[in-house]
């Protein structure tokens, strides 16, 4: 055993290892398994890798000629010059240390952002493999271990304070976990409770990740790496609301601005855990600690349900459309009417042990 903190009996990750059961037979079977390489589609949905480009999606072109674009021409070929300096010495840089080498040229991080993506989806190869990294926004905590890329040793038994997401998840090598379920947490502010509330080690083993909402590139890389790595359940925790799905869906089936990337990024694996908008009918959470849908929330409710892979989770469309029903929507911390650990010390051992995801 790589770990030796003393969590539930075994018969309590029973549910779970069953689910680990199906989840390799799938994967054996092919029916899970993600491609090694992948092709650029835009509006494409594969079950197994999620949101692609297609071969005919729509493409600008940027002329060194022509007034319109010749701006954005230069600082094309100014990135690719660096990029080409960092590949030919082997060092990294992030978008933020690219932008700051002229932030008057650029006028804008987010000008550097759309640059080094469009060089990446033009050659065909994840931003890694330019030597431009993302900086890290995400946490970890659990029982996991690894090497960073200069030989750092990465232990992130939980305590109080997490572990930051490495900034180069391609360099980090001999993870090692005993954990029975990876938890993706939406937001800081639960992370931190579960924490607290010394969760990681009431559950051991088990891992607890989170990208702080909408998650950044090395978070999603980093849950990726550990699915492809031990194959364990991956499982989320987000607000019963359009936002929380929102977020939930990128870590399952990609985002279009990403769909380049898809087969390096997405994990089919993922479940919804909660909340779940039934859960805040069956433990009667009162209205008055809901929040109703806006205007902006049914709009997103609504181009969620048109998704090409809603189709395939029937029970994900039906808690949605419960929702919309209802027109109300919650954040985890509604559960604190019931008591102040209920998540941590109900809620979620609840989930675990009785399979209690979708």
């Amino acid at each position: 055993m790589a770990f030796a903190p003393m969590g539930p009996e075994a018969s309590f990750f029973e549910a779970l290892d069953r689910h680990r059961a199906s989840l390799l037979a799938s994967l054996r079977t092919g029916a899970g398994e993600s491609p090694a390489g992948g092709t650029r589609v835009a509006s494409r949905f594969e079950e197994s890798v999620g949101l692609q480009m297609i071969p005919q999606c729509n493409t600008r072109k940027i002329k060194s000629d022509s007034p319109k674009s010749v701006k954005k021409f230069a600082l094309i070929l100014k990135v690719l010059s660096m990029i080409y300096k960092l590949v030919q010495t082997n060092a990294y840089a992030t978008k933020r240390d690219i932008y700051y080498t002229d932030s008057q040229l650029f006028g804008s991080q987010t000008v550097v952002d759309n640059i080094v993506d469009d060089i990446s989806c033009l050659l065909r190869v994840p931003r890694r493999s330019l030597h431009v990294l993302s900086t890290s926004k995400g946490l970890i905590a659990g029982n996991l271990r690894f090497l960073e890329e200069d030989g750092t040793r990465v232990n992130c038994t939980c305590g109080t304070t997490a572990t930051a997401v490495p900034s180069n998840i391609q360099g980090i090598r001999n993870l090692i976990t005993d954990a029975k379920f990876l938890l993706i947490v939406e937001k800081d502010a639960t992370f931190q409770r579960l924490l607290d509330d010394n969760f990681c080690s009431k559950m051991s083993p088990c891992i607890m990740v989170t990208g702080k909402g909408v998650p950044d590139l090395n978070t999603r890389l980093l849950v990726k790496k550990l699915w492809d790595t031990f194959h364990i359940p991956v499982l989320t925790l987000v607000d019963a609301d359009p936002h929380g799905i929102e977020i939930m869906c990128i870590y399952k089936y990609g985002s279009m601005a990403m769909s380049f990337e898809a087969h390096s990024l997405t994990v089919p694996a993922v479940r919804w855990l909660g909340l779940l908008p039934s859960d805040i009918k069956r433990l009667n959470i009162p209205k008055e600690n809901l929040l109703p849908l806006t205007k902006h929330d049914h709009m997103k409710l609504d181009s969620i349900l048109k998704r090409p892979y809603i189709s395939s989770q029937p029970l994900w469309r039906k808690e949605m459309e419960m929702m919309a029903d209802s027109k109300m929507k919650a954040e985890i911390q509604a559960l604190t009417f019931l008591s102040s650990d209920y998540l941590s010390r109900v809620y979620l051992p609840n989930k675990l042990k009785f399979g209690g995801w979708i």
